[in-house]
């Protein structure tokens, strides 16, 4: 099969693993659909792992590249211009949660007397 597969137009093959991503994350996502409630607990451990999956993911897509070409810098260790990065990429969130208006969930339980108040959330 792997064989086949290499054999087809670049195009091709990005489409039938576009739609074999597409199909698996169809299928997980179609889990909730058989649940009426979800265990605190196992939400708790999914929501964990989807974070560490996206930790381990941003590491070796993008920070450990970038450390591997900061080693060439000789004004700096090769870990600064990483980190330096790292760190705006941080303060950059944190003032567009700060600027944008959006609500946080607990808010959400609260929406109806925000809004008879004419209070903007916070």
């Amino acid at each position: 099969m792997i064989v086949w597969l290499s054999e087809l137009n670049p195009v091709l093959q990005a489409f039938i693993a576009g739609l074999f991503t597409w199909g698996v994350t169809s299928l997980g996502a179609a889990g909730v659909l058989l649940m009426k409630t979800v265990n605190r607990k196992l939400l708790d451990c999914m929501l964990g792992f989807a974070a560490g999956v996206m930790i381990a993911a941003s590491y070796w897509s993008l920070l450990a590249p970038a450390i591997e070409l900061a080693a060439d810098d000789p004004l700096f260790p090769r870990w600064v211009s990483p980190t330096i990065g790292f760190l705006f990429g941080g303060l950059f969130l944190f003032a567009i949660d700060k600027i944008l208006p959006h609500l946080h969930p607990i808010h959400i339980f609260h929406l109806p007397l925000l809004i008879e108040q004419h209070v903007p959330p916070s």
